[in-house]
């Protein structure tokens, strides 16, 4: 993993933009008072670091003395929040409605009470255009203390109308804070579990998925309810391996934002997570046909402004349309040509490593490791798992798990019989204890441990047996789950027809698509 300054001042003016340090210095320049040019000096000087040293800082610009270091950074902290605010004003609605709520205050607290509502006024239907619901609620809140401590001469039903708008206001936050916080909880189990192992996993994944708070909200109509609503069954349906429904609710995800375009510049983080999903989707179930064209329309808005002039946009486009890229050379046995692209893609993971958590890049070395494996390559294979397996914490203990049986059966490939026992119980004991180890891993590890040990005329017979005894245990969801990290039957399928492992593969996506 790389490392990471911890320093949040240096961070921030390393993420800027070209556009972005020169609005910084015109707007210094325009706003700016006196004794800022000690600011300014102190950003050129953070600017031109290639890693934050606080004695290196220090002695290389002797206008600032240690002692107002701290008071520095503080003021050049909030003075480039304040410029990126300014600048990213008119293209942000959080932006736009904060600042006219600000100007509502400023006349409320002026005394200009009509006015203030004037403001307001414009700033629901704003919000209201937007689905910007907790901003509607902010808008009550203020129109309710003008009306209740001052006289208006507005309407007389105002306190109804006021009241039936809070009330409607807070059942649809409620709705929203109920679903999101589902959708959160089972989000969170996936990333720390991975795939339901087994019974007990999948009565926990239940629990949180609470059906019955779902259904009611069955009857709420905004964007943001139906949003979550659809998340709450993706993340269910895609942990228990319920392909089919987690398709299906991945499809309204995105459909969604298809039938309220605006919201793709508003919420395009979570437009972007629900195209991902739907990707993985069609991988999940081997859509091909309209896998490709989900990647092309996805690579084609990675390229529209919402993409290229947000940070953040781009670095997620990025990382999910590269991880979809190496899925299509996992569906169509092109394990070289994916190959090809690990060292663009490695280039960009240091270029972003800033901003890219630990369980993005442990999913890339994953697949990169999968990807020289499938190619033959066992031992540039075996270096990515071992960064995959030297991760400390409890994140993606599935991937760990399974990282540490694709690096054994890397290491029976290489023909590494000497150390390929101590691993075999190593292995058996690490996914015991994360309770990974199934009926698939119990049938693989049954066959290592005697697989080195059987002559060459009989490892064929044993080979096909394993590859009957697995697909059996396929039919069970649950105990299949191996297969979702490792292509084991193609596997077993090279070495019994004595091919390689994508060639198999290769073969069967250009039969699948001859139908």
């Amino acid at each position: 993993m790389p490392n990471r300054s911890t320093d949040t001042l240096f961070q921030l003016i390393q993420s800027l933009e070209r556009a972005e340090k020169r609005h910084f210095k015109l707007f210094m320049k325009t706003d700016a008072a006196n004794g800022d040019l000690k600011v300014v000096q102190l950003f050129d000087a953070l600017d031109k670091m290639a890693h934050y040293d606080e004695d290196v800082l220090l002695q290389k610009n002797d206008f600032i003395q240690k002692s107002q270091l701290s008071n520095l950074k503080a003021r050049l902290y909030q003075e480039v929040l304040a410029s990126l605010r300014d600048l990213k004003k008119d293209s942000n609605i959080d932006l736009q409605l904060h600042e006219q709520l600000d100007f509502a205050r400023v006349l409320y607290n002026k005394g200009l009470y009509l006015q203030s509502l004037k403001i307001l006024d414009k700033v629901k239907e704003l919000a209201k255009a937007n689905n910007q619901v907790t901003y509607i609620l902010q808008v009550l809140f203020l129109e309710k203390k003008i009306e209740a401590l001052h006289i208006t001469r507005s309407m007389q039903d105002r306190a109804d109308l006021l009241t039936h708008e809070v009330e409607d206001v807070n059942l649809k936050l409620a709705s929203i804070g109920k679903l999101s916080n589902i959708s959160l909880q089972l989000y969170s189990w996936y990333i720390k579990n991975g795939h339901a192992r087994n019974d007990n996993d999948k009565a926990a994944v239940e629990i949180l998925f609470n059906p019955a708070i779902i259904e009611a909200s069955k009857d709420c109509e905004g964007f943001y309810e139906k949003l979550y609503k659809y998340q709450c069954y993706c993340w269910y349906a895609f942990i228990l391996q319920d392909f089919l429904l987690y398709y299906r609710y991945c499809q309204k995800w995105v459909d969604l934002f298809e039938t309220e375009p605006k919201m793709i510049e508003i919420e395009t983080a979570h437009y972007i997570k629900g195209m991902h999903n739907l990707m993985s989707a069609h991988f999940d179930l081997r859509n091909y046909t309209k896998f490709n064209d989900t990647i092309c329309r996805f690579e084609a808005f990675t390229q529209t402004p919402t993409v290229l002039e947000n940070q953040n946009n781009k670095i997620q486009t990025f990382v999910y349309l590269n991880l979809s890229k190496i899925n299509r050379h996992f569906m169509e046995g092109t394990f070289e040509a994916g190959i090809a692209e690990i060292p663009q893609i490695e280039e960009k993971l240091t270029e972003y490593e800033l901003y890219l958590d630990r369980h993005r890049v442990l999913v890339f070395y994953y697949k990169f490791a999968s990807l020289y494996f499938g190619a033959g390559n066992y031992s540039m294979s075996i270096d990515y798992l071992n960064k995959v397996i030297d991760l400390k914490g409890d994140l993606r203990t599935d991937l760990r798990c399974y990282a540490r049986l694709l690096h054994l059966i890397a290491h029976y490939e290489l023909g590494n019989f000497e150390i390929l026992e101590y691993l075999l119980k190593s292995v058996t004991r690490f996914m015991a204890k994360m309770e990974n180890l199934g009926l698939a891993e119990a049938e693989i590890f049954s066959f290592l441990k005697r697989a080195f040990r059987l002559q060459p005329s009989e490892l064929k017979p044993a080979f096909i047996k394993l590859l009957e005894n697995l697909k059996e245990v396929e039919k069970d969801k649950l105990a299949s789950r191996a297969f979702m990290y490792l292509d084991v039957i193609s596997w077993l399928e090279s070495k019994i027809e004595g091919k390689e492992v994508q060639d198999i593969i290769r073969d069967k996506y250009l039969r699948s698509i001859n139908k």
